[in-house]
């Protein structure tokens, strides 16, 4: 990596401080990947639209054949088409980013998705991104690209005219904002408190992926009871992940004594990763059974509901 792309991938790095005063580095997301991540997610929209509209004409065609058109089956096959286009442009986005990944289909191709954007001086973050967070985001959506689209309809076959000229002016007002900001936010995530960050796919280690495997020294050094177990959800289980992922030496000892304090633990120093490692296996294999029982437990501060 050259010295200026390093200098760029700097501009990008944040870091924050989760409530129990840990420090994790994140890296923004660049706008070219957002783009794309939007032009794919576009396009899966575009192809969902289309299958749905090829299938209601196919239904609509075989009702015809069947003389039910007549009885309403024409003017229900319409409904149907306007409620499945109103889904889809105001739920597709909403749906995928309230789920557990953050992201859309098109951001995950990618390798971004959105997280809560801490708040204030301190940079204090380890807030859940929240639904009223998504929905807000989202449905800025509609004023910065859908809003502008209507002016540019009525300007007519002419192309010119004022209702042009404010669409456009609002277009580029909307899609030029993220230029005008360090941390690359566009309108929605200024009103939501959200930014987007970078997610790649990087496989963990071996030990992560709850495969017995008793050669492997250090995961099965550590026993955990429920009690221990129980304090921490799926949140938390996320943020472990990232943090043996990405963590150095000095988050992954901050990480070490929070969870040794919280769980009432007296451990020693110079194994850290590897009591991390167990920790989360052991809290990931807990989390997952939980959940075959119908039992989920989102983060610490919420009981394991049903």
């Amino acid at each position: 990596m050259t010295a200026i792309a390093r200098h760029i991938d700097a501009k990008r790095r944040r870091e924050v401080v989760t409530p129990e005063g840990v420090p994790l580095s994140i890296t923004l997301a660049t706008r070219g990947s957002r783009l794309m991540a939007l032009v794919l997610d576009y396009c899966i929209i575009f192809l969902t639209v289309l299958i749905v509209t090829v299938s209601l004409i196919f239904i609509g065609i075989n009702l015809e054949q069947l003389d039910s058109l007549d009885g309403g089956g024409g003017e229900f096959l319409l409904v149907l088409f306007f409620i499945a286009m109103f889904v889809l442009l105001n739920g597709y986005f909403i749906f995928f980013e309230m789920g557990p990944r953050g992201a859309t289909p098109g951001k995950r191709m990618v390798g971004i998705r959105v997280a809560a954007r801490p708040r204030g001086e301190l940079a204090r973050s380890g807030e859940r991104l929240t639904a009223e967070a998504v929905i807000a985001r989202n449905l800025l959506r509609q004023i910065e690209i859908f809003l502008p689209l209507s002016f540019f309809s009525s300007a007519g076959e002419g192309g010119a005219g004022s209702a042009w000229i404010v669409g456009s002016l609002w277009f580029a007002t909307f899609m030029l904002f993220p230029f005008f900001n360090r941390d690359a936010l566009r309108a929605g995530d200024v009103v939501a408190g959200t930014w987007v960050v970078e997610a790649p796919r990087r496989k963990l280690a071996d030990v992560l992926s709850l495969a017995s495997d008793e050669s492997k020294r250090g995961v099965t050094d550590y026993r955990f009871g429920d009690e221990e177990l129980s304090i921490y959800g799926e949140y938390e289980l996320q943020q472990l992940e990232r943090v043996l992922r990405d963590g150095d030496d000095k988050t992954l000892d901050a990480v070490h004594k929070a969870i040794v304090r919280k769980i009432g633990w007296q451990a020693g120093s110079g194994d850290e990763r590897a009591f991390l490692e167990a920790f989360y296996t052991a809290l990931r294999a807990k989390l997952e059974g939980d959940m075959r029982l119908g039992q989920r437990k989102a983060d610490k501060h919420t009981q394991a509901q049903r």
